[in-house]
């Protein structure tokens, strides 16, 4: 079984999730090879983009003595100048945003395909299974990032009023600017979202249901199995000492809430319900036994991104456990 072993003895819903995955060093066969290549191509441009949005502080400052002093062009000068490089940093999110959403649906093609069923998928092409991980792992960092840096919003907003004023006054700014018109109004959509990645990668996963020709259980039992995977290596303690860092725990936890949280966009009554394949009583209390300094993120996450939490069908001991703070 390579990196893929059997974590328990026992059946749970026909072995699903039932294997201990190795994110840290699984390696593409040579059926994996190609698509593997071109997603990695994409993920070391994440590791980029991620320290770019990490170091981000925003032109504060320079908008305030702007907005202060409206009549001093040289302070406007000044912020325009602070502003423009820092929406260029922007620009480079939103179209990495846009390379992220055709690498998943290449892996999703991959993954879910019909030759085999979600668990062999995993234990057949443990590298994809990890990319698609990282990828994961990757938007709900950004996310938590994005949301916890108003800057991002104050800056693209002061841009936006900025280029509509020199419009007005038939300043040519067109040129001049890292972000044209037409690109700025996706950008706000972008951005306007609290989770943009992970909307990005909610709309990419129900695109990509619609336009295959394969059953949707194709798609939704590859992202149970991830979430059962995930469950398991993170409640048995013996499968959990396997890590070789202890980065890799957040890292599953990260990997557990994004399945979820596409799954429930993807299936019709979403993950949960009580016949969904996913155990979300299973993996609240995983969430709720780590330190809730490093999980309250992604317990948000679950509260606020998710599509069918609120529904009438959702359990109200699922959502005691999982709205009550």
């Amino acid at each position: 079984m390579g990196n893929l072993i059997k974590v328990l003895t026992r059946d749970i819903d026909n072995n699903t999730g039932n294997f201990f995955l190795d994110f840290e060093n699984a390696k593409p066969t040579e059926a994996e090879k190609r698509v593997w290549e071109e997603v990695n191509e994409v993920l070391t441009e994440a590791m980029s983009v991620l320290q770019d949005l990490q170091s981000y502080s925003g032109a504060g400052e320079a908008i305030r003595q702007a907005i202060q002093h409206p009549n001093d062009e040289h302070v406007q000068e000044s912020a325009w100048a602070a502003v423009v490089p820092l929406v260029g940093k922007l620009k480079k999110f939103y179209e990495f945003s846009l390379k992220l959403e055709d690498s998943l649906q290449g892996l999703l093609e991959f993954l879910t395909s019909s030759r085999c069923s979600p668990t062999q998928h995993l234990e057949q092409e443990q590298a994809l299974a990890r990319q698609f991980a990282e990828i994961l792992h990757f938007t709900l960092r950004f996310d938590e990032l994005k949301m916890t840096n108003p800057a991002i919003q104050n800056d693209f907003s002061y841009y936006r009023r900025t280029l509509s004023r020199m419009r007005i006054i038939n300043q040519t700014a067109e040129e001049h600017n890292e972000v044209d018109n037409e690109l700025a109004n996706r950008m706000s959509l972008f951005y306007a979202n609290a989770t943009p990645m992970l909307k990005t990668l909610s709309d990419a996963t129900t695109k990509f249901v619609s336009k295959v020709e394969l059953p949707v259980e194709n798609t939704t039992d590859c992202l149970s199995t991830m979430a059962s995977v995930c469950k398991v290596m993170l409640e048995t303690p013996e499968y959990r000492t396997r890590f070789a860092s202890d980065d890799t725990v957040l890292f599953c936890l990260r990997v557990m809430v994004g399945v979820i949280i596409l799954y429930d966009y993807v299936h019709p009554a979403g993950a949960f319900v009580k016949s969904s394949k996913i155990d979300m009583k299973g993996c609240i209390k995983v969430l709720r036994y780590q330190p809730p300094n490093s999980v309250e993120g992604l317990l948000n996450a679950l509260r606020y991104t998710t599509k069918h939490l609120n529904d009438e069908t959702t359990s109200k001991q699922i959502k005691t456990v999982l709205i009550i703070q």
